[in-house]
């Protein structure tokens, strides 16, 4: 079973959400203590989170970013926020999806399906690795290895390379991206994506390859054909 750490301190969403997602087989477990959000998650070992951006202490992109420093598994915010610049600040701490309240519980229950097929079965699809110079990416795995170093991506960071990768040579569309990784362009954007890109180039330059992502201008990304190999 699934497990689902809920961080929410709305008493009647958490009973409404965690009713419905045990009756679809996931295991809801709630946020008990709100200083100790860190603790409970490496205690819990969840699946998915999904975290509100107002809670008591410190809020939600605090905690998003304390998760991100020691896991890449799935996280969708909470919010009754609808701005644009809280969700592309909620994908800038390491968020995976927003979903504004109110919201649907099918809709909710959606989301958290794709993401989690997406994150834990990705490796059905998808089993070839590739080189990059003396680094190796191993998709199934969301990790770049180089020289017995390990560097952890999330699984939008491991989609947007692979997608890349396959298509080395070839400009890919942000459109195909954003297809990919959100089967939705609810609130997606090119902003949201270029958020995305920037933390996988972040993550790319401490191995020196910074530069191995290119921006087409109004068209795309691409990664030269000369620069990767299977």
């Amino acid at each position: 079973m699934q497990k689902i750490y809920l961080v929410e301190d709305d008493a009647t969403i958490v009973s409404v959400l965690a009713e419905y997602l045990q009756q679809w087989g996931y295991e809801c477990i709630s946020a008990k203590n709100f200083v100790s959000i860190l603790q409970e998650f490496h205690e819990i070992k969840p699946d998915l989170v999904l975290l509100d951006i107002s809670l008591p202490y410190y809020n939600g992109y605090h905690w998003c970013q304390e998760i991100r420093k020691t896991s890449e598994g799935p996280i969708i915010f909470l919010s009754s926020m609808d701005q644009q610049m809280n969700q592309i600040m909620a994908m800038n701490m390491g968020a995976d999806d927003y979903l504004t309240k109110p919201f649907d519980l099918a809709f909710v229950l959606a989301k958290i399906q794709a993401l989690l097929r997406r994150s834990y079965q990705y490796s059905h699809q998808q089993a070839l690795t590739f080189k990059i110079g003396q680094v190796t990416f191993y998709p199934t795995e969301n990790v770049l290895k180089n020289q017995g170093e390990q560097l952890p991506l999330s699984p939008n960071e491991a989609r947007i390379l692979s997608l890349l990768l396959q298509h080395r040579g070839k400009i890919v569309a942000k459109e195909t991206i954003i297809e990919m990784l959100w089967n939705s362009e609810e609130f997606i954007d090119n902003n949201t994506l270029a958020v995305n890109m920037t933390r996988l180039r972040k993550k790319l330059s401490q191995i020196e390859l910074s530069d191995l992502i290119q921006t087409v201008k109004n068209k795309g990304y691409l990664i030269e054909k000369e620069q990767a190999y299977d």
